[in-house]
């Protein structure tokens, strides 16, 4: 079973720096990193996609899962995992199972590569014949089984047993790249998996971060349409700048109603509070109170980050004052 990236539609921590490229380039993570922390979380338990495998604990309908939905969009995947763990319910039932029948199965259902079918199958075998019928509950013990890897071991460690790593996936890379300039580098992403995962929380943290990269900073993302939680400390969303690891050209952009949303929200970053006009400056070169980028445009997307709780606006003396909600 190889490993794989999750596709989109396809989980003692410290603040400190890490010299973490092979340039020695210095990133940091935000001071308050507890904050963003809750911030993800309440995000994913207050909405997220209901996928069947994310009401169980189960570590073998999770393994199937899993396997799955290796380089396959999570969509497609709910029939066939609800339609396989019916018929096989268990460990022993798919080890008893007759092994061209699994594979036909996995071929009627266009689940890829057949040699999928193959290890799930043995390790079902495995399962029940070298672990009397008792899965492995860490990572290193999960790769024991025939044809898990390292991702996979960790999510189902993570998903089954709340006992896993910070996953790095494509989507994770994508979020840590553009959020807090995390470098294109397997250990720096890592680093910055890790410290930003809450101890003892893999299960909720990992499914939470891997739902960010796939509802919210997608390929082409969607920051404001699905509520980003981290738009506040967001170096893409402030800049405007959407390029990541998996995604070499920008995505258009420029002049874009969301490109102003984060010049505002990366404005407000730098100061206490600013009036009206003196932040429409800051964020527009062709910025004029009674024009057609104006005060009237500018409390429009004020009024859209209040709405979404990024920013607080106040009256001062006539003056409409904007600052960054904390």
């Amino acid at each position: 079973m190889s490993e794989r990236d999750r596709t989109g539609d396809s989980d003692s921590n410290s603040d400190s720096d890490f010299d973490s490229s092979p340039d020695d380039e210095t990133w940091t993570l935000p001071a308050d990193l507890e904050a963003v922390r809750e911030a993800l979380v309440d995000w994913y338990e207050g909405d997220h996609r209901d996928f069947p495998w994310r009401r169980t604990d189960d570590p073998y309908e999770i393994l199937v899962s899993e396997v799955m939905s290796q380089q396959t969009q999570l969509g497609r995947v709910v029939d066939a995992w609800e339609e396989f763990t019916e018929r096989w319910p268990t460990t022993a039932a798919l080890a008893d199972a007759d092994r061209a029948d699994v594979v036909g199965f996995w071929t009627s259902h266009s689940l890829g590569y057949n040699n999928r079918a193959k290890y799930l199958h043995e390790a079902a075998r495995q399962v029940e014949e070298e672990f009397d019928g008792v899965f492995p509950r860490t990572p290193d013990g999960l790769q024991e089984l025939m044809g898990v890897g390292p991702y996979t071991a960790n999510a189902v460690a993570s998903f089954a047993f709340n006992n896993g790593d910070a996953v790095v996936d494509t989507n994770v890379k994508r979020v840590c790249y553009r959020a807090f300039d995390v470098p294109d580098d397997d250990a720096a992403f890592e680093d910055a998996a890790s410290d930003l995962m809450p101890e003892g929380r893999s299960r909720v943290w990992n499914n939470a971060i891997m739902e960010l990269g796939g509802i919210a900073c997608q390929q082409t993302p969607r920051c404001d349409e699905a509520g980003c939680p981290w738009r506040e400390w967001c170096s893409a969303y402030a800049s405007g700048d959407f390029t990541a690891p998996d995604v070499p050209t920008q995505p258009a952009f420029e002049g874009s109603r969301r490109q102003f949303r984060g010049r505002v929200v990366g404005t407000l970053r730098e100061y206490d509070d600013l009036e009206l006009d003196t932040l429409g400056h800051r964020i527009r070169v062709d910025y004029a109170p009674d024009g057609e980028y104006g005060r009237e445009w500018l409390r429009g997307l004020l009024s859209d980050l209040a709405d979404d709780g990024l920013v607080t606006l106040e009256t001062r003396d006539g003056e409409t004052v904007a600052s960054l909600r904390r």
